[in-house]
């Protein structure tokens, strides 16, 4: 029986992040995606010119016509925008009976923000208490975890206060560490480094979007947690080491790569 994951995320047209992004990496790794849109951005490798959220109603009427119909074995978040959008989600995962991926947009590569200031208290109150799994990068380990976070140790401790605010696991992402890419999953009281090598390149649009999508999909496959970190950990290491190169500014990741 082929596996079902969901994305609910915003568009990125270049089609290196967001939605575009999550559905190549479920096809990639075997699982059939659906989508629900929540934003629209204008944007390329380059920059981003706009950001446009949906209407918070037309938002749980896509949410709504997939799960009446197609019901996913994981899901996961991407860009939400508003406070009025994370609230639908959030209202919705509560009588989810699958995994909810919560990766916690709040900025594009380029700078742009895509998560509004009154979104976060939503964010914080309503839908990270419904995750099973939330992925935070360093920025926004520090902006949930309300601390610095620049090294492992104080990597450890962020995702030790995440995990406070009601998610089951917390994977905080170390990508921008300097020396070495070590991620930190935090789960029923245990902390696990992941560690791969450092690949020096700019082309890293889309990353966060691809890495969470990939959990999602192993975890619709019935993967355990930790298995499903490690597996899309290998994913997005070979999807960054084998950068295709195309645009003029960050590039996506390799959506074709295999996990080594």
């Amino acid at each position: 029986m082929v596996s079902i994951a969901l994305t609910i995320a915003g568009s990125d047209p270049s089609g290196g992040a967001g939605i575009q992004a999550d559905l190549k990496t479920f096809h990639q790794l075997g699982v059939y995606g659906m989508s629900v849109l929540t934003l629209v951005t204008v944007q390329n490798t380059q920059r981003v010119s706009a950001v446009q959220p949906l209407d918070p109603g037309l938002v749980a009427a896509q949410l709504d016509a997939v799960l009446e119909d197609i019901p996913p074995a994981a899901a996961k978040t991407g860009a939400l925008g508003t406070a009025g959008v994370i609230q639908v989600i959030a209202d919705r995962a509560a009588a989810f009976g699958f995994p909810l991926v919560v990766d916690p947009v709040m900025i594009s590569k380029h700078g742009a923000p895509l998560l509004a200031p009154d979104a976060r208290s939503a964010l914080l109150g309503s839908l990270l208490p419904r995750a099973f799994l939330v992925t935070p990068n360093l920025y926004e380990a520090e902006a949930l975890a309300e601390m610095p976070v620049g090294n492992v140790q104080a990597m450890e401790e962020a995702a030790r206060r995440i995990a406070a605010l009601g998610p089951t696991a917390v994977l905080v992402k170390g990508g921008h560490l300097a020396d070495k890419a070590v991620d930190v999953l935090y789960w029923r009281n245990t902390v696990r480094h992941l560690v791969a090598r450092k690949i020096a390149t700019v082309h890293t649009h889309g990353t966060g979007c691809t890495y969470s999508a990939a959990i999602t999909a192993e975890l619709a496959k019935g993967q355990p947690l930790p298995d499903a970190v490690e597996i899309a950990k290998r994913f997005i290491t070979a999807a960054i080491e084998t950068s295709p190169g195309i645009g003029m500014g960050f590039g996506p990741v390799n959506h074709h790569a295999r996990p080594d």
